[in-house]
């Protein structure tokens, strides 16, 4: 009995995706829950797991094909494993014998991820020696091949044509690769265009003298990973708290514009940019006027397994009111975020600096972070989002504040 394998139901914010991985291949045994293809949306990664044991029957839709919500990708044989197992007994040299016939062909059997990665490496299908099931070309041979490519010496020149003319030796490889653009990376392109062209984005700089945080995390740091059950306090938390206390102030930036109406919400989903891979992604802290810091710490540090391991779900990146975004982690000492649509504004942080400051008419050493609010002039004035930059600013430089609500 063939079973379809469908794609997942998208939700209405992802029209399509794109079939990115294969992991099994058409007569490869598969078990239930075993991931089968991986599908790549606008936001994240979805895995599609076989819903049944058996064999993997035709594939519908490569790697590299667009796929629609519920789409058959392919199908399943259900106990096709078991039936095929005797009928394999009397013919256990088949397979060694159509590879060793695939050897001398100009063609071999290869996976298509295997292909692709070949094509752009440069590498010849025909000198590569297949692991997989038949003598089966996979992925990971092209990958070992490569890196024998890259780690084996340059001939030695023949004494001969040594002789015969002078040598000549390249001054390097001026060698080009061309790789499709990933659907992640094309999303975000799309989006920082559309937000530049279609919204009056200005962008107002302030610092803030981090002294006091950083003596508060000093000081109760160990205390409060051991009583949060391993959670740890970073900064993070705090800038969301200050930011979600300045959102309650000023509610035009935690506003937004749909058509000609300004959506007012009465919540803080704050969105918490994070690097993966794939490139940036934003997932969102739901409720976070709401949130203590160890819950805040402890939403970002899964987020970000989250994201290295490619796991968020499409749920976890959609919405939001509000974003951070810390160049900080990277080295960068300025820079003007861009506001990711529809929301109204973006706080950017940075490097935290030991510079010279004036303080009571004496130079101090302090460390200085400077931060960075874009927002859109269409719906905020620059006056709101001065103060509210300004009203941050005085939250992490005074703590306390924001345990009394002033």
């Amino acid at each position: 009995m063939a079973i379809e394998i469908k794609a997942p139901t998208f939700p209405e914010s992802v029209a399509d995706g794109t079939v990115a991985t294969w992991h099994k291949q058409p007569g490869d045994a598969v078990k239930r829950d075993e991931l089968i293809v991986d599908i790549e949306t606008d936001k994240v990664v979805l895995e599609v797991l076989a819903t049944a044991d058996g064999v993997l029957g035709a594939i519908v839709k490569g790697e590299g094909d667009t796929v629609l919500s519920d789409e058959v990708l392919g199908s399943i044989v259900e106990g096709g494993a078991a039936a095929a197992a005797p009928a394999a007994a009397p013919a256990a040299a088949a397979p060694a014998a159509a590879a060793a016939a695939d050897a001398g062909e100009d063609d071999p059997i290869a996976a298509p991820a295997a292909r692709k990665l070949a094509e752009e490496s440069g590498i010849d299908l025909a000198t590569v020696a297949g692991t997989g099931k038949g003598g089966r070309i996979t992925k990971e041979d092209v990958v070992a091949a490569v890196a024998n490519k890259k780690s084996a010496p340059a001939p030695a020149a023949k004494p001969a044509a040594a002789a015969a003319a002078p040598v000549v030796v390249a001054a390097g490889d001026r060698t080009e690769k061309r790789v499709p653009m990933t659907r992640l990376r094309a999303k975000i392109a799309e989006r920082l265009v559309e937000a530049q062209s279609n919204m009056a984005m200005l962008t107002t700089f302030n610092e803030v003298d981090m002294t006091e945080v950083m003596a508060l995390r000093s000081k109760y740091k160990d205390l409060f990973e051991k009583t949060h059950n391993g959670v740890r306090l970073g900064f993070m938390s705090f800038f969301v708290k200050a930011a979600t206390e300045a959102l309650k102030r000023f509610p035009a930036v935690n506003a937004s514009i749909d058509g000609n109406d300004i959506v007012y919400h009465g919540f803080a989903d704050v969105g918490v940019a994070v690097s993966s891979d794939r490139g940036l992604v934003v997932p969102v802290l739901r409720n976070a006027e709401s949130m203590s810091l160890a819950e805040i710490e402890n939403g970002i540090a899964t987020f970000g397994k989250k994201a290295r391991d490619g796991k968020l779900a499409i749920e976890e990146m959609t919405g939001g009111t509000f974003t951070i975004t810390n160049g900080g982690t990277f080295g960068s000492m300025m820079s003007t975020p861009i506001v990711n649509p529809p929301q109204a504004a973006i706080l950017g942080m940075h490097n935290i600096i030991q510079r010279p400051m004036a303080i009571n008419g004496q130079v101090v050493i302090r460390p200085m972070m400077y931060l960075a609010l874009s927002y859109d002039h269409r719906l905020i004035d620059g006056k709101e989002a001065v103060t509210f930059l300004v009203t941050i600013k005085n939250l992490l430089e005074d703590p306390s504040r924001l345990l009394l609500d002033i």
